[in-house]
């Protein structure tokens, strides 16, 4: 278990977030996943709830990850972090409201910003975190405004972890996901019309397949990634470049 490092992956019950955790588990990582409201069945690996809204249950939480790691691979700690969990709320800027705004911001910001805060005793020195962002942030798609505004905080805090974290030579990237096929955000990626709209933003004019983006994590979380920090790393395809 030496040379093998652990990685807590949350929102890896389906998604992007699912697709990582099957990528870093095949590069030979120690996975360890979240899930909201379904525990996924016959799970190949340990999965704990979260709610990265409910900010009062992250002490509970990180005692459980503790609990889990020790338990399971005889260790006390983890070597990185991938803050994948997140809702999308789709509504017009003249209609959104002050709850909708709310609920992202309290899952999507403050639920990564604290939960790496309180998870960072049990990170390693050395050890890597990586913040999910969206394309969304340089290219403009009506309805997005407040998810985009709240990813591009995310961004920004990004950078700061990076300063503040370099002492323990924790290491701090966003990871910028564009178009998706996947279920997010009620599934609207699954609409072809909608598909194809976004597919003429983006350079290889199609939207990624999930593994278009997951394949690349055991990349960023590698050694061979290990001189960069407080980057966004682009894998949208090329979206609104």
């Amino acid at each position: 278990m030496a040379d093998q490092k652990i990685v807590l992956v949350t929102g890896a019950s389906r998604g992007l977030g699912r697709g990582m955790a099957r990528r870093l588990a095949e590069a030979g990582m120690a996975v360890l996943g979240t899930y909201r409201t379904t525990e996924p069945p016959n799970a190949d690996l340990p999965f704990l709830r979260l709610d990265t809204a409910r900010h009062e249950t992250f002490p509970e939480f990180v005692e459980a990850v503790r609990a889990t790691v020790r338990e399971r691979y005889g260790v006390e700690r983890i070597d990185h972090l991938v803050n994948n969990a997140g809702i999308g709320i789709h509504a017009p800027y003249a209609e959104t409201t002050p709850e909708q705004f709310d609920e992202l911001v309290a899952t999507n910001l403050k639920g990564p910003y604290f939960l790496t805060q309180r998870l960072l005793p049990l990170i390693n020195e050395g050890g890597r975190v990586l913040n999910v962002t969206t394309a969304l942030t340089r290219g403009v798609v009506p309805g997005m405004s407040a998810y985009a505004a709240v990813k591009g905080a995310v961004e920004v805090l990004t950078r700061y972890q990076a300063v503040e974290l370099a002492d323990r030579s924790i290491a701090v990237n966003a990871l910028m996901g564009g178009a998706v096929d996947t279920d997010f955000g009620g599934g609207i990626m699954h609409s072809p019309q909608v598909q194809d709209l976004a597919a003429h933003t983006i350079a290889w004019n199609r939207i990624a397949a999930v593994d278009d983006i997951a394949a690349a994590v055991p990349a960023i979380l590698s050694d061979g990634f290990r001189w960069a920090t407080g980057s966004i790393v682009d894998l949208s395809g090329g979206q609104s470049v």
